[in-house]
């Protein structure tokens, strides 16, 4: 059953079902910046990828008593300038401009895209170069070709 918020237009009020942005799987940690655009960052792992770290930035000030950790969180857009952190029995509105989501995904991305292997020239020069540069006479002569 979706929650509703009623939110007051010109002509009467309509019903607005609540957008979830992102939902903390754990421990997710709350960081404030009363002087920087960014008013409160959270950050943690998503309960839909424990995988992947994701982090929301508020571009508004923190709202009073909330901790500097919470557990198992989510964060709701009520209507265009108001977001709720829901967390376990408890719940905070902040009011921001906007909520700028963004999600760590490395680690899926790696795991689909293998990198490349190189090619073998290039992994002897490297070996090299490397060889070269872990003694002084190696050194010099790699400064020498590098002045030319």
């Amino acid at each position: 059953m979706a929650r509703r918020v009623a939110s007051g237009l010109a002509h009467g009020t309509q019903a607005v079902t609540p957008r979830t942005l992102v939902t903390f799987r754990e421990g997710v940690s709350c960081r404030r910046e009363p002087e920087g655009p960014l008013g409160l960052t959270l950050f943690g792992r998503t309960r839909d990828h424990p995988d992947e770290r994701a982090s929301v930035a508020f571009t508004g000030p923190a709202p009073e008593g909330l901790p500097e950790a919470l557990e198992d969180a989510a964060v709701e857009q009520v209507d265009s300038t108001t977001y709720r952190i829901v967390c376990v029995g408890r719940e905070w509105l902040v009011t921001a401009t906007a909520a700028h989501v963004h999600r760590e995904i490395a680690t899926a991305f790696y795991r689909v895209v293998k990198p490349r292997q190189p090619g073998w020239s290039r992994r002897v020069f490297w070996r090299v170069v490397m060889g070269l540069a872990r003694n002084p006479a190696g050194k010099r002569i790699l400064f020498a070709l590098r002045r030319r």
